[in-house]
């Protein structure tokens, strides 16, 4: 198997062409003609998770978030990016990223969370001709805002969330997992009387009359892609060794106390 062929799976459920014109999604380690044997896949591309695929005898990587994501402009001993590219050019691991390819399918990341929480009727926030960021859906029932805060805190395995004032009548939901602000405006263009996402800032939680949000998490918003990618290439490749890391749910780098 190359590398190539991993890559093209995975393009296919998530094109490279649709990807936010500041991303870096794609192969950014590793030829696309190098074989290999093995991929695991995780979240974040850290030195802990090159190391894990090393010892699964796995030669590529997938994850959500890329690992040269900003220019590199020195590699330093101690610093995360640096570590994992020496590791991963050492142990010749490919590295791949689906990021905002996996957030602008309604396959992907916000589609992952509206299915979550059993909207009907769901769409994409921004469609941008059958891609976009964000999703929007129909609940089965109107809630109130404690219902809501319940409904989000038991499907997406939250202890919190923060949020602005609850309000009644919440009917139509609009999500984008990771860091969501600047799809605010469409989710109230949309009608959404609640928009989950993450990363939101304070003065955001001003919100007008009968709408609320809901910042659930960067990690607890989008982790549900690492399943997706790996179903992708498990069905592309059914006899082929992909591996989910089994740090993943221990990979969040946001601690809570």
């Amino acid at each position: 198997m190359r590398a190539g062929d991993i890559a093209a799976a995975i393009e296919q459920f998530a094109p490279l062409s649709i990807q936010e014109s500041w991303d870096n999604s794609g192969l950014c380690i590793g030829s696309p003609e190098k074989e290999v044997h093995g991929v695991l896949v995780g979240f974040d591309c850290t030195p802990d998770l090159i190391d894990e695929a090393l010892q699964k005898g796995c030669d590529m990587v997938v994850t959500h978030h890329p690992l040269i994501f900003h220019g590199i402009k020195r590699i330093q001993d101690g610093d995360p990016v640096s570590d994992a590219i020496v590791k991963a050019i050492r142990g010749g691991v490919a590295v791949y990223a689906a990021h905002t390819t996996a957030d602008k399918v309604l396959t992907g990341v916000s589609g992952a969370m509206a299915r979550r929480l059993g909207l009907r009727d769901i769409a994409i926030l921004e469609d941008e001709g059958g891609f976009g960021l964000g999703a929007v859906g129909t609940l089965e029932r109107p809630l109130d805002g404690e219902e809501a805060v319940a409904l989000v805190k038991e499907r997406f395995g939250l202890k919190l969330l923060r949020c602005s004032a609850p309000v009644d009548g919440i009917s139509r939901v609009a999500l984008c997992g990771g860091s969501g602000a600047s799809e605010i405006g469409a989710a109230r263009s949309a009608g959404a009387q609640l928009y989950i996402s993450a990363d939101i800032s304070y003065h955001h939680f001003f919100t007008p009359e009968g709408f609320m949000i809901m910042d659930i998490g960067h990690f607890e918003s989008e982790v549900e892609i690492v399943t997706i990618l790996s179903e992708v290439i498990k069905e592309k490749f059914p006899t082929f060794a992909v591996r989910i890391s089994d740090n993943l749910g221990r990979s969040n780098p946001v601690r809570y106390y």
